[in-house]
């Protein structure tokens, strides 16, 4: 890979969903506001800030923007789409659609909700996004506002790991996971909530 930026990638605030959420565009909750200070604290001062244009993410990037530079919002770092399976509980899902749903989750790959995206579907639309921006600000800091699967998806580059591997990392609703991209590139602790 070649030399690139260092991100922060930031999960959206919550959403207190209880069902998939992929595409469909529901509000984040930012109330908390002193945890938002200190997240923005976190960051630095002088990064780019990107975000997907899903509200959730749009809005929790607003929210910790404070003077840094803010980018234009893309499409491509949406969250994973979940199809018809998007605004279904968990369980309603997997009584409905047992092996489909079982084998998306232990062998995610290529394996797709029905009218939804696999893994790997996502990770070929996110990497171009974040390819060009490496090319573009060599050196420079961005803050990416963006969803578990995209940030899973980043994990999985930075680290080797596959898919069924990183699938079982925690990433908390305002945590930030530092990836360095480039030749000897590192991903930071998992996870980290300031």
């Amino acid at each position: 890979m070649p030399e690139g930026a260092t991100w922060w990638w930031v999960r959206h605030g919550p959403t207190h969903a209880k069902t998939f959420v992929g595409w469909r565009d529901i509000p984040a909750d930012l109330s908390d506001t002193a945890q938002l200070a200190r997240l923005s604290d976190h960051l630095p001062a002088d990064a780019l800030v990107i975000a997907s244009t899903l509200i959730r993410a749009s809005s929790t990037a607003d929210a910790i923007q404070r003077k840094r530079t803010r980018l234009p919002d893309t499409p491509d770092l949406r969250e994973f789409s979940f199809g018809d399976w998007d605004g279904r509980t968990f369980d309603d899902v997997a009584m409905t659609d047992p092996d489909l749903s079982r084998a998306y989750w232990e062998e995610p790959g290529h394996i797709r909700p029905p009218n939804g995206e696999s893994w790997c579907d996502a990770a070929a639309r996110i990497a171009p996004v974040v390819d060009q921006m490496n090319r573009d600000h060599v050196g420079s800091h961005i803050i990416a506002v963006a969803h578990i699967g995209v940030i899973m998806t980043q994990i999985e580059r930075a680290t080797g790991m596959a898919p069924d591997q990183v699938i079982g990392h925690r990433i908390d609703n305002l945590s930030v996971t530092r990836i360095t991209y480039g030749a000897g590139g590192s991903a930071d602790p998992i996870n980290h909530v300031p």
